[in-house]
Parts: C-alpha cells; sequence; structure tokens
C-alpha cells in the first residue's frame, strides 16, 4: 500500500510540473505582458518601466522566467502580483475559503439531486415519472450557466427573496453564531443553484443509465428470484456496482466546479477566486495567473485520490495495490 502511494505521489509532482511548463509556454504566447499596459500611460516614464521589467524579471527570456519563477515555488514563494503589489499566495489564501465554500455547497447539492432522482428514474422506466425526469435533464443540460446565473439574478432582484452580492450582510459580525451560519447560507443558495443546474442533468441521466445497465444483470435476476425484497436488490446489490464509474467522475468535478464558479461569482458578486483570476488573465498578472493554474491541478489531484479511495470503498473487488 505504501509503495501504491509513494507511485501516485511521485506522478502528482511530475503532473504539476509538466501543467506548470505548459501553462506557462500558453501564457508566454500572448502578445505583450503587463507592463505594455502601463507603457500606454504617459505619466510613467520609461526608466520605471525599465525598472519594473527588470523587478519582475520580464527583461530574461521565457525559459528562464519559468525556472526562476519554478525555484521560487520550491522555496514556498509564489511571487508577487504585478497588479495588486502583494505575495500571490496571500491573495490566493484570502479568496479560496469562498470559492471551496460554494464548489462544496454546489457538490453535495448536485449529488444529493441527482442520485436520489437518478434512481427514481430507473425504477420507474418507461413511466410517468421517469418521462418527466429526462425531460428535465434534457432541458437542464443543454441551458447556458450564464443563463441560468441571469434568470436567478433575476429572480433575486424582483422578489426581494434572497440577497444579491457578497457573502454577508452589513451587520454580520453583530450576529449570533446561529445568525451568522443562516445568513452564509442565505447568501450562498443562488449561486450554488447556479452551478447545480449545470452539472445535475448529465449526472442524473449517467445514474439512471448505470443502474438500469446493471439491475439487468444476472445476479439481479438470481437476487430476486431468490425473494429478496426489492428494496434490498436495488439499494445493496445494484446501487454499489452502478455507482463506481460516478465515483471515477468526482475526481474531475473539483477541478470543473472551480472554473465554473467564475460565472456564478462574477454574477453575485462572490468574493471568491473567480473575479481574481479574470482580472489577472486581462491583466497578463503572471505569478497570479500560475498560481491559479496550479491550484485547479492541485484539486484535480487531490479529487482523483479521493476517488480511489471512494472506489476502494464502495468495491471490495477493487484494490489499490498488489497483492504479495
Amino acid at each position: 500500500m505504501a509503495r501504491y502511494w509513494i507511485k501516485r505521489i511521485l506522478q502528482a509532482i511530475l503532473t504539476l510540473l509538466l501543467a506548470s511548463a505548459l501553462s506557462f509556454a500558453i501564457i508566454q504566447l500572448a502578445p505583450g505582458d503587463y507592463l505594455n499596459n502601463l507603457e500606454q500611460n504617459p505619466t510613467i516614464s520609461a526608466e520605471t518601466i525599465a525598472a519594473l521589467r527588470q523587478q519582475f524579471g520580464l527583461d530574461k527570456p521565457p525559459i528562464e522566467q519559468y525556472f526562476l519563477w519554478l525555484s521560487q515555488v520550491l522555496r514556498g514563494n509564489f511571487g508577487e502580483s504585478f497588479v495588486y503589489r502583494r505575495p500571490v499566495a496571500l491573495l490566493l489564501w484570502e479568496r479560496v475559503p469562498a470559492t471551496l465554500l460554494l464548489a462544496f455547497a454546489s457538490l453535495l447539492l448536485t449529488w444529493g439531486l441527482a442520485i436520489p432522482l437518478g434512481i427514481v428514474a430507473a425504477v420507474y422506466q418507461h413511466r410517468r415519472v421517469d418521462y418527466i425526469l429526462q425531460w428535465v435533464s434534457y432541458f437542464a443540460q443543454g441551458f447556458p450557466s450564464f443563463i441560468a446565473g441571469l434568470i436567478l439574478l433575476f429572480i433575486a432582484q424582483s422578489t426581494g427573496w434572497f440577497p444579491v452580492g457578497d457573502m454577508t450582510r452589513i451587520d454580520f459580525v453583530d450576529l449570533t453564531p446561529l445568525g451568522k451560519v443562516l445568513d452564509l447560507i442565505w447568501h450562498l443558495i443562488l449561486p450554488a443553484l447556479t452551478l447545480t443546474i449545470i452539472s445535475f442533468a448529465g449526472l442524473q441521466r449517467l445514474m439512471r443509465g448505470n443502474l438500469l445497465d446493471v439491475l439487468g444483470q444476472d445476479y439481479i435476476r438470481t437476487a430476486r428470484a431468490k425473494g429478496l425484497p426489492e428494496f434490498r436488490v436495488i439499494y445493496v446489490h445494484a446501487l454499489r456496482n452502478a455507482i463506481n464509474p460516478l465515483i471515477t467522475l468526482l475526481g474531475f468535478e473539483f477541478a470543473t466546479l472551480l472554473s465554473g464558479a467564475f460565472i456564478s461569482e462574477y454574477f453575485f458578486n462572490w468574493p471568491g477566486l473567480g473575479r481574481l483570476i479574470l482580472q489577472a488573465v486581462t491583466a497578463q498578472d503572471l505569478y497570479l495567473v500560475m498560481a491559479s493554474l496550479m491550484l485547479g491541478s492541485v484539486m484535480l489531484i487531490l479529487g482523483n485520490f479521493l476517488a480511489d479511495i471512494l472506489l476502494q470503498w464502495s468495491d471490495p473487488r477493487i484494490r489499490l495495490h498488489q497483492e504479495p
């Protein structure tokens, strides 16, 4: 088992190195850099631009810039933001909790809706409830994410039922502990729903298809022939095998939710990574963009680790290591 985890850690390190090199190369393909925008400002002298270019290391060749950045990262320094003139790690640390809260809330809501609805659609195949759920899933899957965000934003502004913007109300510090939790959840509902509408439809259809495939297997017919209760046949014997492909997808959900959160954060002014990274890409804030891309890669790797553990737990036939 230890050999397996050492192998996975080495693979993760190699993946991060390759992802960082590819990301840095793609960023360098963009025309110009952050200082080109400052050059358009007549109040900034050429000497100041030259000093900043040397300070940020932009006067060096791209390959040398990459290895200088990599050496800083290995020492725990992700560089300084060009725009904010603050350490990149500090900027990300301030925004990561809000984005992770939104992503995990959406993940729980998505799976909490998709799995039960997929089971219901499979159990009641070719009945009215199945047709309704299929229609809902087709409609939601083809629904653009920004349209969903705009509709929810319009509902919030028209009805006043939900707050729009930020994570908390102005007098948040004066609330009781329970009041703070409820206020945070109240502000979280619409951004999380925006992400959930995007992702739950495909997951629900996949759950339905997998369960239908398993319910047609010989061992399920044998279990029914032995007189086992239908509840036990579905939720004990069939569901554990049907859910395995979905657990595999869980590893990719973390990275996709991080990228999908950008739209939700933008519409609802959620103080997460989305707006920060969007501004960094627009301004060509090199080190901030690189750190955000590496964060997405780390989340993808951690998600795959979690999926491996859950797969072994859900299916005893799966082993993460070779038996001696």
